[in-house]
């Protein structure tokens, strides 16, 4: 036998049912809405991922890297030192850093260009690690940043742009897990 208090009780629960089901649904185009925003809004382009097999000499084989600069891949089995370098970094030493979270800033200038290295050493010089400063002679473009799997390459300063890739991309570890 059916009372009216079973059905009220159990329309009730289908009402509940409705809205959690409805509150779900709209939670996943909430969360699909912004995860797609924030993966528009990354600085750079992203790459594909070359792996992190390390390699123990410069001069050891690899296959080529498929950026230029290198954004993974092969890499020696350590870093180099954060901070500002006045030498370019081998790119196999290069990507060590990146897979510890690192974010390179290089720049190319054929002729010199002390105005604009100085405003990229106010920037790095902010960080006590995980950013590099460095020259890479043949680039390209005039500027490139890279991180893990990213790039941004460009020839005009643009300082929030170089603020923007290392705010995005700093502290991120790629070692596999």
């Amino acid at each position: 036998m059916h009372t009216r208090a079973g059905a009220a009780r159990r329309g009730g629960r289908r009402r509940v049912w409705l809205w959690a089901g409805g509150a779900a649904a709209a939670a996943v185009v909430v969360a699909g809405a912004f995860a797609y925003r924030a993966a528009v809004a990354q600085p750079g382009v992203s790459l594909p991922d070359q792996g992190n097999r390390h390699v123990q000499t410069l001069n050891e084989a690899i296959p080529p890297y498929n950026s230029d600069p290198p954004t993974s891949g092969p890499h020696l089995p350590y870093i180099a030192p954060w901070g500002t370098h006045t030498e370019p970094i081998p790119r196999q030493l290069q990507v060590h850093n990146l897979e510890d979270g690192g974010v390179m800033v290089q720049y190319n200038c054929p002729d010199a260009c002390p105005d604009l290295v100085a405003k990229l050493k106010a920037i790095v010089s902010g960080y006590d690690r995980q950013v590099i400063l460095a020259p890479y002679p043949g680039m390209k473009t005039r500027l490139a940043l890279t991180a893990w799997t990213r790039l941004d390459a460009f020839n005009e300063f643009d300082e929030k742009r170089v603020r923007s890739f290392i705010t995005a991309y700093r502290g991120i570890d790629h070692h596999p897990r």
